[in-house]
């Protein structure tokens, strides 16, 4: 029973004691027996209610405890029993590491064995291969010796005459060969020549003369066509006669074709023209006066061309033949390429060389604008004469310096260079004749020419890919590294530039790129 329990149950007792005592005291004496008997009664039975209370909390009390034993035992098993099973699993694991670390040790034990008599092996055979080689070595120097002996040369020696018997008859094969050739390339040389020229002029003299000579005048309605004719074609024959141009009215709509080779003559043709049609009175006698004027009007505007030519340039006393000559030019085409603009260019190409190389820029600009004045001839006769010949015989003639007429005659190769403005202006003419975009070409031929120079470089083994760059100033060639070396590759180039030079034609010079690399490739991962 606990402490508590009794002594509730004893101040119970105590208390129940008190109050009888008190209560006996408060009472008469004559209930003061009685009293105290019923007291001492109930205290009776209260204490004896009080230990059967403390008994029976006694037992409630014992069995909970039992209880509360048996349920702390159980989860003390428990945790036992996880405990065990999680150390038995961890000497499970302990056990299957040290089984599987074993085998691991046994098989890198065995590895080992092997490699090491894999390597005796090795070693084994690398002396016995040194001892071969060096009876080998032995033998060749001995059959070396006994040749030597045999010969009467050393080897060195034999090596030289050996080197020099085969240059001397390489070279007399290859003089006899080169031989052969020049006589043959000279039988055939001039007639090969001749075929190719009439072959071109066959190919491309019809472009050419359609592009240079011809002009189409717009017209607003075909009604006008038939003004322009006239009655039996006296306005048609009027122009043609005062023009000097071929009219050609045919089925083309709103058109119509002026052909000449002076262009300045097709431009007066085409602005008269556009003044009748404007006017509207067409007649011969009106012709002639329009043409005349015309005529006046272009005579005034080339004079006013070349005199703003030459003042952009900064060229000062030019005689007014020449003025005239340069404003020409405008009204002048060479391979598409308008004159008097590719002129200027010459002109400033010209002062910017000169003022470098510290000559005189403004003779270099003067003979630069003047040298292809040749292409301009204002007669029958003069066509005859090479342009740069009749540009000089101009030059002179109108009170130019020597050294500006040498230029002009010389920058084609007519005539000896005597200074060195002329080599300059040679240079500078091809400058300007070689700018891409300069000298007009069809763009499919133009594309022509760059699968050309691409379709060389293929026909050489070994070449992976090629580019035409530069609009075809450059041609790029990948070779593949596995087939062609070093020395190779730059025989590969002299090879593809000397058959571009051959079998091509084209402005300036190609440049022939040959590239080959090697590629080692690993991924880090």
């Amino acid at each position: 029973m606990d402490t508590n329990t009794i002594l509730y149950i004893v101040g119970g007792v105590v208390l129940g004691i008190i109050l009888g005592y008190i209560i006996a005291k408060s009472l008469e004496k004559g209930n003061a027996s009685k009293l105290i008997t019923n007291a001492e009664s109930d205290s009776k039975s209260i204490l004896k209610q009080a230990k059967l209370d403390a008994e029976s909390l006694k037992k409630d009390k014992m069995l909970q405890a039992k209880e509360k034993f048996i349920e702390l035992k159980a989860e003390h098993e428990k945790v036992i029993l996880s405990r065990d099973k999680k150390m038995a699993e961890a000497e499970k694991r302990i056990r299957d590491k040290e089984s599987q670390a074993s085998s691991e040790l046994a098989k890198s034990k065995k590895a080992s064995e092997s490699l090491e008599a894999k390597i005796k092996d090795y070693d084994f055979r690398l002396e016995f291969l040194d001892k071969k080689k060096e009876e080998v070595e032995k033998a060749h120097k001995s059959q070396i010796k006994q040749l030597e002996v045999i010969s009467s040369l050393s080897a060195e020696e034999a090596k030289e005459q050996l080197v020099e018997s085969l240059k001397e008859e390489a070279k007399t094969d290859a003089m006899g060969f080169i031989q052969n050739h020049i006589e043959e390339a000279k039988l055939t040389a001039q007639q090969e020549a001749k075929k190719i020229i009439i072959n071109t002029i066959q190919r491309i003299g019809t472009e050419e003369a359609v592009d240079n000579c011809v002009s189409v005048f717009n017209i607003e309605s075909d009604d006008v066509k038939g003004r322009i004719i006239g009655r039996e074609g006296r306005n048609i024959r009027a122009i043609e006669a005062a023009t000097g141009v071929e009219i050609i009215v045919d089925d083309t709509p709103e058109a119509i074709i002026l052909s000449c080779f002076d262009s300045v003559r097709r431009e007066i043709a085409r602005l008269s023209l556009h003044k009748l049609v404007t006017d509207g009175r067409i007649h011969p006698a009106r012709i002639e006066e329009i043409v005349r004027k015309t005529e006046k009007q272009i005579e005034q505007e080339i004079i006013e061309v070349g005199k703003r030519t030459v003042i952009d340039l900064g060229i000062h006393g030019l005689n007014p033949e020449l003025i005239k000559m340069v404003g020409r030019m405008k009204y002048r085409s060479s391979y598409g390429q308008n004159l008097l603009q590719h002129s200027r260019e010459v002109a400033k190409l010209c002062g910017v060389m000169a003022a470098e190389l510290g000559l005189n820029p403004k003779l270099a600009k003067r003979a630069g604008l003047l040298h292809d004045i040749g292409k301009v001839p204002s007669s029958e006769a003069d066509i005859e004469t090479p342009h740069a010949i009749l540009g000089m015989q101009w030059a002179e003639k109108h009170g130019e310096k020597p050294e500006v007429c040498n230029a002009i005659g010389a920058h084609h190769d007519e005539i000896e260079m005597t200074t060195l403005l002329s080599p300059i202006i040679q240079v500078c003419d091809a400058i300007s004749g070689a700018r891409p975009g300069a000298r007009r070409q069809v763009l499919d031929s133009y594309i022509q020419r760059l699968k050309d120079l691409e379709d060389v470089a293929f026909g050489f083994p070994g070449v992976n890919k090629a580019y035409a760059i530069q609009a075809g100033r450059e041609l790029r060639v990948m070779v593949e590294s596995e087939k062609v070396s070093d020395e190779v590759a730059a025989s590969l180039s002299f090879e593809i530039s000397q058959k571009i030079q051959t079998d091509m034609t084209y402005p300036g010079q190609v440049k022939v790129t040959v590239i080959r690399e090697t590629r080692a490739v690993n991924i880090a991962k």
